[in-house]
Formats: structure tokens, sequence, C-alpha cells
């Protein structure tokens, strides 16, 4: 089971992931966005968004630094200062990261405006991003130490797969809600062409999306204008 789900699925994520953003970058590229519904309610979407993507933000980075430098890592948590200060931030990153992610599931659930909007693409997108937050949470209560685990164990298994040479072999021991958070992670890789998850791309493109121009919204209203508004024109 293992070698399936670790050693054939990550690739199998991958293509779909590559692939179907080809997809739909060249048949569906206006449909490339977060689908904000900032207009329909704003005071609930602004407790969530920002707690949840600041927390999930630093957390991805953390993960992917220590992807690239895990030997540094290591030497650092030899300090037990160092160690608790750097499990303690992850644990409060992630805390940070569910506040935020259940405050907007709140907002879908109780707001009529928003829930009409929500389709079964953004319920699964926020069910697959609760079990993310749960499982890694999860991880960080449950089994001391993650940082060290993640380090020696889950990055050797992400640079085999990068390498092509995919070895299940260096999670195969670690325990049955680390193997759920990590699969489910492959599951977001998959369902990025199919969600709003695609809007995250522009960050591979940081320097266009900040100097792109404004975008200009025009109000249309079949109501009468006002005698303000004819003042104006």
């Amino acid at each position: 089971m293992d070698q399936l789900l670790f050693g054939a699925v990550p690739y199998i994520a991958i293509t779909i992931a590559i692939v179907g953003t080809i997809w739909r970058f060249t048949s569906h590229r206006f449909t490339w966005s977060s689908q904000s519904s900032q207009f329909l309610e704003n005071k609930t979407l602004f407790w969530g968004s920002f707690p949840w993507h600041y927390g999930i933000i630093i957390i991805l980075l953390m993960h992917i630094i220590v992807a690239i430098i895990p030997g540094v890592l290591l030497s650092l948590n030899g300090s037990i200062g160092f160690l608790y200060f750097f499990e303690c931030s992850g644990l409060a990153l992630g805390f940070l990261a569910l506040f935020g992610l259940v405050a907007l599931i709140y907002r879908r659930l109780s707001n009529n405006r928003v829930r009409a909007v929500t389709s079964t693409w953004d319920v699964i997108v926020l069910i697959i991003l609760i079990v993310q937050v749960v499982t890694g949470l999860g991880n960080a209560l449950l089994y001391k130490w993650g940082s060290n685990w993640y380090a020696a164990s889950a990055v050797p298994w992400i640079w085999s797969v990068i390498l092509l040479k995919a070895d299940p072999n260096f999670i195969g021991t670690l325990p049955i809600i680390t193997k759920i958070h990590i699969f489910n992670a492959m599951v977001f890789i998959a369902f990025i062409p199919f969600t709003r998850f695609v809007h995250f791309l522009a960050f591979l493109n940081p320097l266009k999306y900040l100097g792109r121009s404004h975008q200009l919204v025009r109000w249309y209203s079949r109501s009468e204008r006002t005698e303000n508004i004819r003042q104006m024109k």
C-alpha cells in the first residue's frame, strides 16, 4: 500500500496538476482567480482570510526552506532553545491558520448570500484544507519534535520523488496521521487546476502580479439615475 500511495500516486498527482493547469490556462483563462466573494460579505471574511493566509503561507515557506536545507535545521535543532522556539512557532501558526479556516467555513455556512454562490468545488476545497490543517496540528501535538522527523524522513522522500526515484521506505514507519497529512498534500496538488487553488500560482510571477493595472469596476443599474448622479454626469 505504501508503494502505491507514496511511490506511484505522487507522479499521478503531479501529472494531473501540470496537464490540468495548462488546459485551464489555455481554455479557461478567465476563470483563473480566487473567485472572491468580498462584495457579498466582508467583516467575517477579514477575520478569516488574514489569519488563514498569514498562517498557512508562513508554514508552507517553512516546509519549503527545510526541504531545501534539512541539514541546517537539524544542526540548529541541536540547541534545545531553538528547537522549542521552532516547534512552538509552527504550532502557533498552525492554530492561527485553523482559526482563519474555521472562520471562513462558518462564513460559508452562515451567510445566505455566500452560501448561494458556494459550489461543490468550494466544499471540496474546504474539506481538503481542514484535513490538512487538522492532521498537521495532530502531528505537532501527538508526536514531539516534528521538525526533526520531517527533515530526516519526509524530506528524503520528497527528494526521491523529485529525482524520479520515489522511495516510500523513508516514510514507511511514520504514524498514520502523518501519512494522511502527506497523502492529502498530494490530493491538494492534483486538485489545483480544477479549483480556486489555482490562484496561488500568481506567486510564481510576483513582479507581474504586483505591477499589473488596477482593476476597473463599472456598476450598471436598470433603475433610474438619481438627481445627484445626473449632476455628476
